[in-house]
């Protein structure tokens, strides 16, 4: 079955892509909540109308995006999150995380364009890929750090002290 997507659907395509699916899936899903039309011969006519007339649209949408990818390509984020021992974080980061730390940054992404490839678990680099149009995307890389202080400096002043008690009672 053809049909025409009136809005982005993730794993098939982007908006007014014209895609072959099942028919359960179209019939029972896409049509139905409005993600689709049917890509009758009237409707393709009708869709190929829109888009001849909509192309300096289109055009000027993915400047934009390109304009903002510019200004992501030499961003790099630490991310903070509580961790154990062993360095497991506790829960995860995901994509919201992410979107909170561009937002800090001055740069306001919708958290449903971003996608990380792995579950991040553990501490470490990570790089996450920002989709700001179907042909413009983003990778962005960031680091998952702890949240706790480093607590070193404590016990180093300790021995130092006990050097500087010790050095009187020699003279």
């Amino acid at each position: 079955m053809k049909i025409i997507l009136k809005e982005d659907v993730a794993n098939l395509g982007y908006k007014d892509d014209v895609v072959e699916v099942k028919n359960g899936y179209g019939r029972n899903y896409l049509i139905p909540t409005g993600k689709a039309i049917l890509a009758t011969a009237s409707a393709m006519k009708v869709h190929e109308e829109n888009l001849r007339q909509r192309a300096h649209k289109i055009a000027k949408i993915k400047a934009d995006a390109e304009a903002v990818a510019a200004t992501l390509a030499g961003i790099s984020l630490t991310i903070p999150a509580k961790v154990s021992e062993t360095g497991t974080i506790y829960g995860s980061v995901s994509n919201i995380q992410i979107a909170e730390a561009l937002e800090t940054l001055g740069h306001k992404i919708d958290r449903k364009i971003i996608s990380v490839k792995e579950t991040v678990k553990q501490v470490g680099k990570y790089a996450a890929t920002v989709r700001l149009h179907k042909e413009v995307s983003v990778e962005i890389p960031f680091e998952v750090i702890s949240d706790a202080p480093v607590q070193e400096a404590a016990p180093a002043e300790a021995p130092a002290q006990e050097a500087q008690e010790e050095a009187p009672a020699a003279e």
